[in-house]
């Protein structure tokens, strides 16, 4: 059941990648656009790279960090087309459901990592008490 969900946003953000390849490519070819589509090129294109290291971590540590190198791409990107639109140098109804996808993937990798770290913390915190447990008896 854990692999549907994992296949899914792996499928998601691969998608978020392309979508943000073919922005970049209808930019114009001015130094302005090039230098901000270069940056959301490579922020939003890493993306799905970080979750898919994420879903491969060998610990739990590493699967945070890899999470939240993605989260901090998505907010990258996030950035990146808002300097785009208030530059002028796209319509923002051309970013508007990029934009929404980006937000509702930065959601749901915030939700990740604090789940996660919060089924450790309870983790941590049940083998702490049966060492206390076991120490005592």
């Amino acid at each position: 059941m854990v692999e549907k969900p994992l296949k899914d946003l792996s499928q998601r953000t691969k998608e978020f990648a392309l979508r943000i390849i073919r922005v970049y490519s209808s930019l114009p070819t001015t130094t302005l656009a090039q230098v901000l589509g270069k940056q959301l090129l490579r922020s939003g294109t890493s993306v799905g790279a970080h979750y898919r290291e994420a879903s491969r971590a060998r610990s739990d540590a590493e699967f945070i960090s890899k999470l939240g190198g993605g989260h901090q791409e998505l907010e990258e990107s996030i950035y990146w087309m808002e300097l785009m639109v208030e530059s002028n140098l796209i319509r923002h109804e051309l970013l508007t459901d990029l934009m929404k996808e980006a937000n509702e993937l930065s959601d749901i990798f915030t939700t990740c990592k604090k789940k996660h770290s919060k089924e450790n913390e309870f983790e941590i915190s049940h083998k702490a008490q049966f060492c206390k447990k076991s120490h005592h008896e």
